[in-house]
Parts: structure tokens; sequence; C-alpha cells
């Protein structure tokens, strides 16, 4: 069992930054995948941002490359995104995911067997 917990959301301007952190616990000894996605109200689940245990590789959704960063510190068990030049349509709960097979290509939520219970990110304009 791995247990995900997300945290720095919250409520901010348009153009600002903003990073969120994923902490894993549990079943940390083995170094999985990680993702983020996000939900918009009335809507699915839709991949943001992957990256392998080792850090290595990384993936990105179109609608945000460019202007968030996905890494991780294996130290810490943590994961991170950093969200930059942030727009109204950002606005969404943010998950993290990790599964034991996961992979950066794995943009499917259904793909992914742990998550978070999410944080919210509103951006004003």
């Amino acid at each position: 069992q791995v247990q995900l917990v997300e945290s720095g959301g919250g409520l901010v301007q348009a153009g600002v930054s903003l990073r969120l952190s994923c902490a894993a616990s549990g079943r940390t000894d083995s170094v999985y995948a990680m993702a983020w996605f996000r939900q918009a109200p009335g809507t699915g689940r839709n991949f943001v941002a992957a990256i392998s245990g080792s850090g290595s590789t990384t993936y990105y959704a179109d609608s945000i490359k460019g202007r968030f960063t996905i890494s991780r510190d294996n130290a810490k068990s943590t994961v991170y995104l950093q969200m930059n030049s942030l727009k109204p349509e950002d606005t969404a709960i943010y998950f993290c995911a990790t599964d034991q097979y996961g992979g950066t290509r794995n943009i499917l939520p259904q793909q992914w067997k742990y998550w978070g219970q999410g944080t919210q990110v509103t951006v004003s304009s």
C-alpha cells in the first residue's frame, strides 16, 4: 500500500507561479513512476505530467508543456509540480498518482492504482 498526500494548492492570480508537492508514504522501498492529473468542475480527470522512478524521464500534456515542470526527490519520497505563468484554465483539483507498473506515457487515470486526495488550485483573471 502507498499513501499519497498533495499540498501547495491555493487561490492565485493569473501569471504567478505555484509549486505542488506530493508526499508518498507506506511502501516506498520501491521507487515507482508518478504522475499528476487534474480535474476541473464538470470534467474528467486529465493527465498533466509524469516522471519515471529515477527522475530521468518526464512526459507532459501539450496544454501545459513549457509552463509546468515535474520533478522528484526520492530521498524525501516527494514529487513536485512547478507551475509557472498560471492561467484561469489551469483551475482544477490536482491529484498525484503512482503505480508499481506506471510509466511516463500512461496518460489514462485507470492506468494508475494509488491516488492522493487532491489539492485545489484556483487561478483568477
